[in-house]
Order: structure tokens, then sequence, then C-alpha cells
């Protein structure tokens, strides 16, 4: 019995001796035992809170969700094609059109944006670089039902343009006061970047009246550091509570992706733009023919100017409205009914505010005089964006 024992200890010790040894130097042996390899895996969970707080005052964490739940819902993409035939017509056919184009006259064009759901009725507002010259104009709603869109109306100077759908039910965005904005205010900005499927990005509001920036004839953007990419266009701009503040336009990009550098319409322009395409199928601005230039302190002193802020006439428009008011080249305007001008972009805006057909006050500067002019405002011709980017200065050849 004694010797029994001595052979069973011994066992056992060769045993716990060779598993010391396989534990040291080959663990994963032992992990991809049998009886180890259905092992639960052990998990830390965070206690559930109704809102997690953070900070000495324990304020609660900064989230977006109720926002973008608010607003995403009246986010749409926007599919736009269009025949290439259609947007070159003829031309497919000329041999040097196709030695510089290539033979591409009968592909399809094809394009992808944002819009935003603006009444239960079924208008949409998106950019009007996004359906500009396309044939098919497809809108997709978050909640997979699709329609095609009609084409109401668009303004090319601002890039605004307005859909209609005929779909039921169809969730409406509130409209907020872009007015209120102010520089670090926290916005959202809602799209279909890149056609990935609809996206939220945050960021604050950069800048505000951002204009001259080339974009659009009338510029008054909000800037944003909310990544804004390519398929964004048209999308909404947000603030905290969900109320739309903007819709999302351009972006300054090297690459062709966000550098946290956004530009969004002012819902304040995209609302009148809105109800006077539905109206009036078209945007009625004031005219008074002229070419104006920034007032800069080098064009002061050459012409020896008293003033620092104005727009100088460069020239005018015979026999358009400015010239049978009075207006002539060399004037420096610093006033237009009652407001003030002290560039190019403010001088646009307005002018385009004024009523057609009704005279308004010009304040001047000639030869050191101040001289108040009455012009009779025409309306605006309307111009294409195609000739807008083939302009050299802001127009208001106003």
């Amino acid at each position: 019995m004694r010797k029994l024992w001595m052979i069973f200890s011994q066992a056992v010790t060769v045993l716990v001796a060779v598993l010391f040894v396989v534990t040291t130097l080959k663990p994963q042996w032992i992990q991809s035992m049998p009886w180890r390899a259905n092992q639960p895996a052990t998990v830390i969970t965070a206690p559930v809170a109704a809102k997690p707080t953070g900070g000495l005052s324990g304020t609660p964490m900064l989230s977006f969700s109720d926002a973008a739940k608010r607003a995403a819902p009246a986010v749409v993409s926007v599919v736009t094609s269009s025949k290439a035939a259609s947007r070159r017509g003829n031309r497919q056919n000329d041999p040097w059109f196709r030695y510089f184009f290539g033979e591409q006259g009968n592909q399809p064009q094809s394009g992808i944006g944002s819009g935003v759901i603006v009444s239960s009725n079924g208008y949409v507002l998106t950019n009007n670089h996004v359906v500009e010259r396309m044939d098919d104009i497809e809108v997709m709603l978050t909640d997979g039902r699709k329609a095609r869109a009609k084409v109401i109306g668009s303004d090319p100077e601002t890039d605004l343009a307005v859909l209609k759908i005929e779909l039921d039910r169809l969730p409406a965005i509130t409209f907020g006061n872009s007015d209120t904005l102010q520089v670090g205010d926290a916005v959202l900005a809602i799209g279909n970047p890149f056609g990935v499927g609809q996206t939220v990005t945050a960021g604050i509001v950069s800048a505000l009246g951002r204009n001259q920036l080339g974009i659009n004839t009338f510029e008054n953007f909000i800037q944003t550091d909310a990544a804004i990419n390519p398929g964004n266009s048209g999308g909404a701009l947000v603030d905290a509570s969900g109320s739309l503040m903007g819709i999302n336009s351009a972006i300054y990009s090297r690459s062709g992706g966000s550098l946290g550098i956004g530009f969004a319409i002012p819902v304040s322009t995209a609302q009148h733009v809105l109800e006077s395409l539905i109206r009036d199928g078209q945007v009625t601005r004031g005219w008074i023919g002229v070419e104006p230039r920034d007032l800069t302190a080098e064009i002061a002193e050459t012409f020896n100017l008293p003033l620092k802020d104005g727009v100088l006439i460069t020239g005018v428009l015979q026999n358009g409205p400015a010239a049978q008011g009075g207006v002539h080249p060399g004037d420096v305007v610093v006033q237009i009914a009652q407001t003030p001008v002290a560039n190019t972009s403010q001088l646009l805006n307005a002018v385009a505010n004024l009523k057609p057909g009704e005279p308004a006050r010009i304040t001047v500067q000639r030869a050191g005089k101040v001289l108040a002019l009455d012009v009779v405002a025409a309306q605006r011709p309307k111009v294409s964006r195609n000739e807008m980017a083939r302009q050299e200065i802001p127009q208001e050849e106003e």
C-alpha cells in the first residue's frame, strides 16, 4: 500500500511540474483546451443613468440627439440624372467638340445632393446647382419612400431651387431665425455626403455675413466648421434645437473634402426666395444699371476722395435707371434708400431689395459734395449660372 502511495504522489508531482512548464512556456495550449473554450467573456457595464453629468457644476453632458431626431426626417437625398445629349445639344456632332471632349455625347450624367422638406404639402428646398439642367430628379426620404420631383423654380443668383413632390404624411422642418445666430453657436449639418447615406455632423458658427467669395451674386453666408462634403449641398444647417438656420451650399477645399470651412445660405434669404418662387416662379429684384467697385484706400487716395466707406461707380448703363436718375461714373454711393452701403455686396443687396417701378433715394458723394438722387429701379434681368461664371465682377451691372 505504501508503495502505491509513493507511485501516486510521484505521478502527481510530475504532472504538476509538466503543467507548470506548459503554462509558463505555452499558455495558449491551456487556453485552447475544450473545458476553457466556451467560457463566457467577462465585461464591465456602466450603470444606466437618465442623463450623464459632468463638470464641477453637474450640468448635463452636451448631446445633439434631440435636435438630430427632430430635423433629420425632413432632410432628403436628391438624386439627379440627365442625358448628355440634351445638355450639349447638337454640339456632340461637331468634330471639334468631339476632338476636345471625346465621344461622350450620349453618356448620361448623374449626381446626388440633399434637400429639405419645408412644408407638409411637398415643397423641398435645395441648391440650384444640384438640379440645374437635370432631366430626372428623384427625392428619397429617410423612411425609404421615393418620389419624382418637379422643379417649381430656381434662383441661380442665390443658388437656391424649389422642388415639389407628391407624397402624404411628409415631415416638415421648423424654420428658425438666422438673424439671431452668433459666432460660437452650436450647429449641425445634415445631408448625404458622397452618397453614403444621411449623416449628421456638428460644429459651431465660425463667422457670419461672409461675402465677396465669388460663389453667388448675392452672398451673406453663414460659415461653419461642421463637416460639409460633396453631397451635402442643399442639406440643412440646424441649431441645437433642430430648427433650420441655413441651406448648406459650398465648401472651401483643396482636396474635395471638408477642411472645416463650409458655407450655408441663411434661412432668412432662403425663405424669401422660397416664397417668391412658389408665388411667382421667379425672384423679383431691383436693378439700376451700374458697375460698382469697392472703395479701397488706394482708390480713395488716387481720386482724392475724403471717404473711407462707400462704393465707387465705375460705369453707368446708358439710358438705364441710374443714368436717368443722374448717377455719374466716379460717384461714390454711400446710402440706398435707408440702407448705408460700405462695399459692393451691401450695394447689391440694397438695390435688390428695391421695388421695381418705385423711386428710391440714393445718396452719393461727387466732387466733395453730397447729393441725393431719386432713381426709379427696374426689374433685375435674369442671369443664368453659366453667365454668372463668366463674369469677372459681381453683377450689379446694377
